[in-house]
């Protein structure tokens, strides 16, 4: 039986939109809307009492313990494009409609270009294929640019530059080649220059492998995407060694769509610095995507270990 303040059909939709909460988050948020009356021993009895408790969904979704970020995963889970940059509001207000029958689960019909969320197979994709949809399509997009930046190169209509990158943006190079070094670059200009130059000034081509071995997304609940990615590094027709890629990326809060790099690590390893009958054709990650989260602090990404690959 329906709640006094949510509908059956309030109820299942906040159910699964609640399961996007961490436990430690849910059980704060029972205890926000009980007013500490209630005390749940599992996941489950927390989302009956939060249930229970909610006199409408607008207050249960404006709560601060509902995260942005849980909103606009639980409409990626259902298929429901919006903007990553929408505010919470909207999203609240598309929820409701979604829930009233108002919103039908549907492709964007905006020009622009967006990551895919069409369902295959009847099945829709989770928060995480939605992600990795996501950046998938920012490396073909970031690469793609930055090599038509080569003398050589397939010039592309869009121009490479600062505005890529969010201001305080930083980065972290670690090279080894004959001996290990790294280089530390903050701010647009700077972070924008140093990648341009490996393409424009020293001739290297990036070949992202973008197959699941070797790209890894998530996203943290502050909306951060981390994004890694593993690949290939030549000049001319010579493969020179391999490289890993992690990208920080933040949505453009007055611009649709539009992600910015706040954060870059990049790791080459040049071919005689790979172990001895390593195969370089599709490198790949070594770690899992939920593990990104461990590289990122809240305020940059942390320093690459001269891991092997």
């Amino acid at each position: 039986m329906a709640s006094l303040g949510l509908s059956d059909r309030e109820q299942a939709g906040c159910r699964q939109l609640l399961e996007f909460l961490e436990t430690e988050e849910l059980m704060a948020l029972t205890d926000t809307v009980t007013n500490r009356l209630v005390h749940p021993e599992s996941r489950q009895e927390a989302i009956r009492a939060i249930l229970v408790y909610s006199q409408s969904v607008e207050e249960l979704l404006k709560r601060r313990k509902v995260y942005r970020e849980i909103i606009f995963k639980y409409l990626a889970a259902q298929g429901i494009p919006v903007p990553p940059s929408s505010e919470k509001q909207l999203l609240i207000d598309r929820v409701k409609q979604y829930w009233t029958g108002q919103l039908a689960t549907c492709p964007s019909e905006s020009g622009e270009r967006k990551p895919h969320t069409e369902s295959h197979g009847g099945r829709q994709k989770s928060p995480q294929d939605a992600i990795h949809d996501l950046g998938e399509e920012f490396c073909q997009w970031f690469f793609e640019l930055l090599n038509s930046q080569h003398p050589l190169g397939v010039k592309s209509e869009e121009r490479w530059g600062p505005q890529h990158f969010w201001e305080d943006a930083k980065m972290k190079f670690f090279y080894n080649t004959l001996e290990k070094n790294m280089e530390e670059y903050v701010g647009a200009e700077m972070v924008s220059l140093r990648l341009l130059s490996l393409v424009k000034e020293e001739y290297l081509l990036f070949n992202p492998n973008l197959h699941a071995s070797g790209l890894k997304c998530t996203m943290s609940r502050h909306g951060l995407v981390l994004v890694a990615v593993a690949g290939t590094v030549h000049r001319d027709n010579t493969c020179l060694g391999i490289f890993e890629q992690i990208f920080g990326l933040i949505s453009c809060p007055v611009r649709e769509n539009t992600w910015k790099i706040k954060a870059v690590n990049l790791k080459i390893v040049g071919q005689n610095a790979l172990e001895p009958g390593m195969l370089i054709e599709k490198p790949s990650l070594k770690y899992e995507s939920n593990q990104l989260q461990e590289l990122y602090d809240g305020k940059e990404l942390t320093v690459f270990e001269p891991q092997k690959f």
